[in-house]
């Protein structure tokens, strides 16, 4: 068997878009689509709140598809294609699907090369990037069509020897018949293994033989392309004759346009064409907000252009949004009764008797997904047919807004999926796609690419929800909480595709708000009203942020009161090692998984706090102005802890020394991938608590580029960040997620680690300059 190679595989200068013709690579290749089947359709688990919404059992517009294609390619040369059909942006997944099937295949790792899907439901299934679920819903997939593949080789090359397939391996890319020494390659067989059926019975390999799987050995498979400026990102993009635009959009969510003057915009030289998009309609969902459009030759002439418009607004509904006076009314909404969506014994009568009553608020911001490539399209709309090529993360979602914008039939659209310089929920939503499309319409069908600049991005993005979580808690003599209750005042993400909720929808509520797993006698959880006032998003992690952010903290608070080490309060509150059924404790959504292969495991919980704080070296004595904090936190069916260490100088500076941060996802598909995106969650995590923020004034975003939207920067990163893999389970069970859970946790580490350091409490993000005052 040869060894793994010790440098980044060649990847293809540009991986184009498949078809089944290009897979193919010329006669006698084995082209392989598996229909396999997946969760339960979308109808079949939706909750009526869902339908109502047209949410999907995990959260997105349409659920997810069962019968996903999963396409493998051989070459007469045994160069093995695998197609991706999820999309790419910085995750590692082309890489771990990639890995999975070669694994299964017995492929030699140089020989495997990647393609990417286009957006294709029918063929592809569900191809929405969301949710850390790749490979959590499509590791097994992978697994067997791999080894579908490497079974009809086997049959293949037997049959042409005449001997029983029993006698014939394959391994590393190659057909052997020991009894009689013949060898043959994948690609000597191909064609013959292409006439075979796909067997519906196949034989997984034992992971103790894994070469891939699990290993950490595999890098990056698009490394090369991106470290060498030959990977093509949406803003790449180039087409023959292609024009460039601009939108001005409404500052103000749900404005329209009254008036526009483009006399002197039509001077700037190279613009070709200024016209008006609809839009400001409220609920929005996935379509533009509208605007005045500016298409040119070259994108500087079209940003000039727009800079010399003068448009006269009707900011609509939400003219007067204030953060600040809309803070104070969630904050006095969480400070009355409102619905109750989890209630458990008897909450106030526990509340009056016990010894001591702790109740505290805590606020989280509007927060902008800030990918380092803005959103960009290029979209051509000719002869009746639209093609774009885009930075998305949904590509079935701008298809079928792109059907509803242009009035034409899903055989006459198509949305080819580039590489993603970073998405965080952003990139779901196709708005921009739309706009490129709309741009190309409207210049005759010459191609067009729709760019926005990080000022768009800031002003006209989908925000991350205002939090404001209000708790109390009753305690015993022994300081330990007899009553628990819990109100969380948030704008819905619902608000985007339904008129006026005034609720979080269940998939929100379910992400760490309703499926606390501390044992505790008497919960109540409830959801005051809350409206909202912008485009409400996905952001990385989503409702997890403002709710871990709360409870953690609280537990701490908690601990300080009753006068304990807060990492053993902690672990008492969580208890002793169960698991809990999520719909037990209020949670109908369990992140769309079932929840008998998926219950809330309190001893995997209580593993990676222990883990983490481990790590940290948890109760060693600190200098004067450091201190230590710790958070767990179970997302995305994922558990996840982090132990930070801070330093609060005399100016009440915070600086992050270290961090340590354990995750048990399960299997471990591609360990070095996780570690990758536990760091990068770290990072972000950092941001989140010490500086990033949005805040509105006159319905207007006030921030407009990261002089103002704050990201750490690479100085204020911590110096150790240690990453702690708690492996748990047979790659036969369920794999959780990865790209989401390692947020949460990180900024109440953080505001606990700095009450150790000062004996002040963080109870509002971000932090900034709160010490100094």
């Amino acid at each position: 068997m040869a060894e793994l190679a010790a440098t980044e595989p060649t990847a293809p200068a540009r991986l184009d878009n498949v078809s089944r013709r290009g897979l193919l690579g010329g006669a006698g290749a084995l082209v392989l689509a598996l229909s396999l089947r997946g969760p339960a359709r979308a109808d079949e688990t939706q909750t009526a709140e869902q339908k109502a919404h047209k949410f999907g059992a995990d959260g997105m517009p349409h659920g997810w598809r069962d019968d996903p294609r999963i396409f493998i390619a051989i070459a007469p040369d045994g160069t093995v294609t695998v197609t991706n059909h999820r999309s790419e942006m910085g995750q590692g997944v082309r890489t771990s699907v990639a890995l999975t099937v070669a694994d299964e295949l017995e492929a030699d790792w140089p020989r495997v090369k990647i393609a990417q899907a286009w957006g294709d439901e029918t063929r592809f299934g569900n191809q929405d990037t969301d949710g850390s679920r790749s490979l959590r819903h499509f590791f097994q997939h992978f697994r067997h069509a791999g080894a579908a593949a490497r079974q009809m080789l086997v049959q293949a090359a037997a049959k042409q020897w005449g001997v029983p397939a029993s006698e014939v391996t394959a391994e590393n890319h190659t057909l052997t018949h020991a009894k009689s020494g013949r060898r043959l390659g994948y690609g000597d067989v191909a064609a013959a293994a292409a006439e075979l059926p796909v067997p519906t019975d196949v034989t997984l390999k034992d992971p103790k033989n894994f070469r891939y799987i699990g290993t950490g050995k595999i890098g990056l498979i698009d490394n090369r392309d991106i470290t060498t400026g030959r990977a093509v990102y949406g803003a790449d993009t180039k087409l023959d004759g292609m024009l460039c635009a601009v939108v001005a959009r409404p500052p103000v969510y749900g404005g329209t346009v009254k008036a526009y003057d483009d006399s002197q915009a039509k001077t700037v030289a190279g613009v070709v064409k200024i016209f008006k998009i609809d839009g400001g309609a409220i609920p929005s969902e996935f379509m533009p907000l509208g605007g005045v459009a500016v298409v040119a030759k070259n994108t500087w002439a079209a940003l000039k252009a727009r800079d010399a418009l003068k448009i006269t607004w009707d900011d609509g509904p939400n003219a007067g949004y204030d953060t600040d006076a809309f803070r104070k009314e969630l904050e006095a909404a969480a400070r009355k009764p409102g619905k109750v969506v989890r209630a458990q014994g008897d909450v106030d009568g526990a509340m009056a008797k016990a010894k001591t009553k702790v109740t505290a608020e805590y606020f989280v911001p509007h927060l902008v997904q800030a990918p380092m490539e803005p959103p960009a399209a290029i979209a051509r709309v000719k002869d009746g047919a639209c093609e774009v090529w885009a930075s998305t993360q949904g590509p079935q979602a701008a298809n079928d807004r792109l059907m509803k914008a242009l009035n034409l039939p899903a055989d006459k659209v198509r949305v080819n999926v580039t590489l993603l310089g970073g998405g965080f929920g952003r990139k779901s939503k196709p708005d921009y796609v739309v706009e490129a499309a709309l741009c190309s319409r409207a210049v005759g069908g010459a191609p067009v690419k729709l760019t926005w600049t990080r000022e768009d991005d800031i002003h006209n993005g989908y925000f991350h929800t205002i939090s404001v979580e209000h708790l109390e808690a009753g305690l015993d003599d022994r300081g330990m909480p007899v009553a628990w209750l819990h109100r969380s005042a948030a704008p819905t993400i619902g608000s985007i595709f339904a008129p006026d909720p005034k609720h979080e929808l269940p998939f929100e509520l379910g992400m760490g708000l309703v499926n606390t797993p501390f044992a505790l006698p008497n919960v109540r959880m409830e959801n005051p009203e809350a409206a909202a006032h912008v485009r409400i998003g996905w952001f990385r992690s989503v409702s997890n942020i403002p709710h871990a952010f709360a409870i953690q903290s609280f537990v701490a608070e908690l601990a300080h009161a009753a006068g304990r080490d807060p990492k053993e309060y902690l672990l008492a509150l969580i208890g002793p090692d169960r698991k809990i059924d999520p719909a037990e404790i209020g949670d109908v959504w369990n992140y769309g998984e079932d929840p008998k292969r998926y219950p809330i495991d309190t001893g995997r919980l209580r593993g990676v706090i222990e883990t983490a704080a481990k790590g940290a070296g948890w109760g060693r004595q600190l200098p004067k102005g450091r201190g230590l904090g710790v958070a767990g936190h179970y997302s995305f069916v994922t558990y996840t802890a982090v132990a930070a260490e801070v330093e609060v100088d005399d100016k009440g500076q915070v600086k992050v020394q270290a961090i340590d941060i354990a995750v048990d996802c399960g299997p471990q598909v591609n360990p070095e991938r996780i570690r990758s995106q536990m760091e990068g969650a770290v990072v972000m995590g950092m941001g989140l608590a010490l500086t990033s923020e949005i805040t509105f004034k006159g319905g207007r975003a006030q921030q407009n580029n990261f002089d103002g939207y704050e990201i750490i920067r690479i100085d204020a990163a911590p110096k150790i960040v240690r990453v702690h893999l708690v492996p748990t389970g047979a790659y036969d069970g369920p794999l959780g997620g990865v790209g989401e859970p390692g947020v949460p946790p990180v900024a109440p580490a953080i505001a606990n680690a700095v009450f150790a350091a000062t004996g002040r409490r963080v109870r509002q993000l971000p932090i900034r300059d709160q010490l100094s005052a």
